[in-house]
């Protein structure tokens, strides 16, 4: 027996609404404007020689579909090998067939091969041949940074070209396509809206993860009661369709402000469990963890500065893992950098410093640049009186002299008072050693 899709559909629903040309392509706007590399290699009537392309992406942004697009578009045989499975004598052998098949239609065919970074260098090495003689069109698709994964003769050779998950009101286009599409669930499924909400909020930017979604939610809704048309689908078929716990969370409303509150909160009041209780309520609710990561990069600076000056390298390499990973394993450098800020020592001197001070600029406090310590490096600046009587601190054994280095008006000014917790105890002892040189 032949398994068949939702309503005895051949096909399950993320298939069934595969775009079929660039313009039904959602998302990816800056990738598809007029004269685009992908437009161009779309376009059967393109003169100009064929680019090979690397596409990198999170799942569900459409890599596969792009490719297929591209190839039928353009008049072109589409080739495809799994990096999982092939091996150096399949490639080999797709670019043989790829030449024959060149040579036949005067056009050489899209040679697409999915999870590149899979690829030993040996098998990524085979494909070289066929890329520089023109022998295929090469699309590579990946969900890792191409730049730690794919040989650099064939990065010189390939635009990359960066996907980028499908924001909400994407993943919403997607929903309604799915809806009102003859070849979807067109006057049959509707969706209340906090189902809907639950769905564009769970899919994680992905598109294919929305659809699977909403066809498991929508069986979960057929089996319990009547055939009923158009069927109603609530928030709880999407609860039990996907086995998760819904949790209320608006990303543009009081939600999204209360628990990313509460979140900085309890890492500025050192309270691990706390913090990480309302990190795990963000990421199940679909919340960008690159929000997440930037407002971490703030409070290492803001609550933590120099009692703990790793915090910001460490908030900082979160946010870069994020980029580089995605999510889900996104999770655990979320979770380490939020451990690792919770538990650090807290100063806010620095962010009092800096406020201090642009407070005092913006009470007219200015002045002048003292002569000795203005730039000395044109002609005539001398004569000026600009760097006369400057002295080099290096000069002297301990690396510092006295000297006046701020206007006459803010010269006593103190903006930075280290605290007595963890390095800015040191830091204390040190510039209390320095005032005192400076101010002899």
């Amino acid at each position: 027996m032949v398994d068949t899709g939702l309503w005895g559909a051949p096909r399950p629903l993320a298939v069934a609404l595969r775009p079929q040309s660039l313009d039904d392509v959602i998302g990816q706007d800056h990738l598809l404007a007029p004269g685009g590399p992908l437009r161009l290699l779309a376009d059967p009537h393109h003169q100009g020689a064929a680019s090979s392309l690397i596409l990198w992406g999170p799942p569900g942004t459409g890599k596969t579909t792009l490719a297929t697009i591209v190839a039928r578009s353009s008049g072109r045989q589409f080739v495809e090998l799994s990096a999982v499975t092939a091996g150096v004598k399949d490639v080999r052998e797709a670019l043989e067939h790829a030449r024959r098949e060149g040579e036949l239609s005067g056009r050489a065919p899209v040679l697409f091969l999915d999870e590149i970074h899979r690829f030993s260098k040996a098998q990524q090495d085979a494909l070289l041949p066929g890329v520089e003689n023109g022998v295929v069109v090469f699309i590579a698709a990946t969900t890792e940074n191409p730049s730690f994964s794919v040989i650099a003769p064939l990065m010189s050779r390939s635009l990359l070209v960066t996907l980028s998950s499908l924001d909400l009101a994407g993943i919403d286009a997607v929903l309604d396509r799915a809806l009102s599409h003859p070849e979807g669930l067109a006057g049959k499924v509707s969706l209340e809206n906090e189902a809907r909400s639950d769905l564009v909020r769970l899919s994680g930017g992905d598109a294919r993860k929305a659809l699977t979604a909403l066809e498991a939610a929508t069986g979960v809704a057929r089996g319990k009661g009547p055939e009923v048309s158009p069927l109603v689908v609530t928030a709880d078929d999407v609860a039990e369709a996907l086995n998760v716990a819904t949790v209320r969370y608006d990303r543009n409303g009081d939600q999204h402000y209360d628990v990313i509150s509460a979140f900085i909160k309890s890492v500025r009041g050192s309270d691990v469990d706390a913090a990480l209780h309302y990190l795990a309520r963000m990421m199940e609710a679909g919340e960008d963890p690159r929000f997440i990561a930037r407002r971490l990069i703030i409070l290492a600076s803001e609550d933590i500065g120099l009692a703990d000056p790793g915090a910001l390298g460490m908030a900082v390499s979160a946010a870069h893992a994020i980029a580089l990973i995605g999510m889900p394993e996104g999770r655990i450098p979320l979770a380490e950098v939020t451990i690792y800020l919770a538990l650090a020592p807290k100063s806010n001197a620095a962010y009092l410093a800096i406020s201090h001070a642009q407070r005092a600029i913006g009470e007219g406090k200015i002045g002048d640049v003292p002569a000795h310590v203005r730039d000395a490096h044109y002609e005539g600046a001398k004569a000026q009186g600009s760097g006369v009587n400057y002295r080099y601190p290096h000069d002297d054994a301990a690396g510092i002299v006295s000297q006046q280095y701020a206007p006459d008006s803010v010269s006593d000014d103190i903006y930075y008072r280290p605290s007595a917790r963890g390095f800015e105890q040191e830091l204390s002892l040190r510039s209390a050693a320095i005032h005192k040189i400076l101010r002899a």
